[in-house]
């Protein structure tokens, strides 16, 4: 069983302008030297990101646990590309750390999209099926060899109880704030539903600004910096994070998830969700549970109502 990690202190992050990125990458790579560079909006928290002219993207890590991706993402994107129905980034080239700048990073092509926010996702049940059919896709993909879980993926892929003092933690301290009885509950109905298969691909941030629309439709998903192989139940947390009441249901029955997958997941979600909430509101000036993480709390409260507890 995997140890509950420890998280020690915040990493110590390099935040990276566009002109420092233009150096690294004329230095590194003359050939795209004349190129201009420019921030991508909402880049992203563990990467530094530009466009590189009109067709190429940066991804600088921000912090020495990002960086741990770089390799992974070499090695493995290739591999997984062709065998996906949706684009995903390949890597174009690999920029080395220099005295400037202390991480490995990336040069991939851009791909076009924006995040798929709910606004924007012109059919909720379509694009709940369509993320499912990515995922099954994934999970066909041959794990042998592939990165098992571990610090590089945040343990995602691991069992969800690495997570349990965190979390229990996290329903302590909410206290008063949300219903801790039942979030307790479902977190050990979560710990009940052990994974007894083999490793299977997953994402692990099957998050809003990692899958791209275009007219609406889901169209690419980036940032396999999380991905692994274990127990994909990590990447069902976007039944809750990111899908309707609907969607969910059309998630679920494309995947054919049992009652014990589907507990995990729920699992996942809970435990992001909570621990999100409680650094939230324990921040100073913080006026309470953040809306988001409210709906998200209660598509998971009632979600386990409804299924009667046991999934």
């Amino acid at each position: 069983m995997t140890s509950t990690p420890d998280p020690g202190p915040p990493p110590e992050r390099v935040v990276v302008g566009a002109e420092e990125a233009r150096r690294l990458v004329a230095a590194q790579f003359p050939r795209w030297a004349d190129l201009p560079v420019a921030p991508v909006p909402d880049g992203g928290w563990d990467n530094c990101t530009f466009r590189l002219g009109g067709e190429m993207l940066l991804r600088l890590p921000s912090a020495a646990p990002y960086a741990r991706a770089v390799e992974k993402e070499h090695r493995w994107l290739p591999v997984l590309a062709p065998r996906l129905p949706l684009p995903v980034p390949v890597p174009l080239a690999r920029g080395r750390p220099t005295a400037d700048f202390p991480h490995p990073w990336s040069v991939y092509r851009w791909l076009e999209g924006v995040p798929a926010t709910a606004r924007r996702v012109v059919d909720p049940v379509r694009f709940a099926v369509d993320l499912a059919d990515f995922l099954l896709a994934l999970q066909r993909v041959d794990p042998a060899g592939g990165p098992q879980p571990g610090l590089h993926s945040w343990y995602r892929g691991a069992p969800v109880r690495t997570y349990d003092g965190e979390t229990r933690r996290a329903i302590e301290a909410l206290e008063g704030r949300v219903d801790v009885e039942l979030a307790g509950e479902i977190w050990e109905t979560a710990l009940a539903a052990r994974w007894e298969g083999g490793d299977v691909w997953f994402h692990g941030d099957v998050a809003e600004g990692n899958l791209l629309l275009r007219d609406g439709r889901l169209a690419a998903v980036i940032d396999f910096g999380t991905c692994g192989v274990g127990d994909p139940a990590c990447d069902l947390a976007a039944a809750w994070t990111l899908l309707t009441a609907e969607g969910r249901i059309a998630f679920r029955e494309r995947l054919q998830v049992d009652g014990s997958a589907w507990a995990r997941g729920r699992g996942w979600a809970l435990w992001k969700t909570l621990t999100t909430v409680a650094g939230a509101v324990h921040e100073p000036g913080s006026t309470g549970v953040p809306t988001s993480a409210t709906q998200v709390l209660d598509a998971i409260f009632s979600e386990y109502r409804d299924s009667g507890s046991a999934g």
